[in-house]
């Protein structure tokens, strides 16, 4: 599986020409729990496109969006909207319906991705393995649930990202607190096994992907207990190992992403983020459709080992609104 990504100026790209993409939405911010992420995201995505020629415009959320959008003012969407309707596939259903083409993947796989719970039974369907789970409707028996699991165990909201409203959970009498925090968010819990790796083989990693190349691994190493919020998108003492392995471990864990991706009707670009455990096997934990483009972000540091500066991969992700599949007329601007 090739690392090579050819260029960062015209040489391997499908589109060679700004204006073949017209006049770009790039939808950030929005009302989620990841607005904050969204906006700084936003704002690297849009001077990078503007650098490479790209007539990219900012829209804040999807009712603005779908009203611009409706006005004719727009010819495709860069989607770099976090959580909520921008991922879960309310978006990407309005756009399609609307016939504007749009970065990133279509109703199922955005909807699949965002819903952690019917992405793990996917894939539990499919033998790809993850860590043991329950789904928790509110109101369920969440003891009896740990009981089942066993500590140590991560709750977390089904339907958020960026680590928002997670709590890893080695005993009894830390659950409720747990608990509590998850459901200040929407929708189900989430309880599932918590897998810990060790310094030498073991730990998070993560593996994005872009149209169809994997790219290198990224071992993340934080400074903390865990890669909760803070190590993501404040702290600077968190360290990213590119790739995160070698040989053939490498391989694996980039073909196994890519049957994830693949297994959720994933498109256009994404991110998979995976645990290795002390012996060495890998466990998906979820799949990010519109991953983050901060200055900490994990597909951009990725990409450069590969060989694509911050505007190429944002090039790249653009051009996947040209990509034929049932998501648009044909999928053609």
């Amino acid at each position: 599986m090739s690392t090579q990504l050819t260029g960062h100026n015209t040489f391997g790209r499908t589109v060679t020409d700004p204006a073949q993409f017209g006049r770009v939405a790039v939808v950030m911010g929005g009302s989620s729990a990841e607005r904050e992420v969204s906006l700084d995201s936003g704002r690297n995505v849009l001077e990078a496109l503007r650098s490479s020629g790209v007539d990219a415009h900012v829209i804040d959320g999807i009712p603005a969006l779908l009203d611009a959008v409706r006005a004719g003012h727009f010819a495709r969407v860069f989607n770099i909207l976090h959580g909520g309707g921008g991922e879960n596939g309310e978006l990407q259903g309005a756009l399609q319906s609307l016939g504007v083409p749009f970065t990133g993947s279509g109703v199922l796989g955005s909807a699949l991705s965002l819903d952690k719970i019917r992405a793990k039974q996917v894939w539990t369907a499919l033998g790809l393995p993850t860590p043991r789970f329950k789904a928790l409707p509110r109101g369920a028996d969440v003891h009896a649930a740990a009981r089942e699991i066993g500590f140590p165990l991560i709750v977390k909201p089904a339907w958020e990202g960026s680590s928002v409203g997670i709590t890893r959970v080695f005993s009894e009498s830390e659950l409720d607190a747990a608990v509590e925090l998850a459901l200040r968010y929407p929708g189900d819990l989430l309880m599932e096994t918590l897998i810990e790796g060790d310094a030498s083989e073991g730990g998070e990693f993560t593996v994005g992907i872009l149209g169809r190349e994997v790219l290198p691994t990224i071992k993340i190493v934080p400074k903390g207990e865990y890669y909760d919020y803070n190590a993501k998108y404040v702290a600077e003492d968190t360290q990213y190992i590119v790739p995160g392995l070698s040989g053939e471990a490498e391989s694996e864990m980039r073909a196994l992403a890519l049957a994830a991706f693949d297994a959720l009707a994933c498109s256009g670009w994404g991110r998979v983020d995976v645990m290795r455990d002390r012996h060495g096997r890998n466990w998906l934990l979820e799949v990010n459709t519109a991953p983050g483009m901060t200055s900490h972000s994990l597909v951009p540091k990725a990409a450069t080992i590969a060989g694509l500066d911050f505007a190429a991969v944002c090039w790249r992700v653009l051009e996947s609104s040209f990509h034929p599949d049932v998501r648009t007329n044909g999928g053609q601007a």
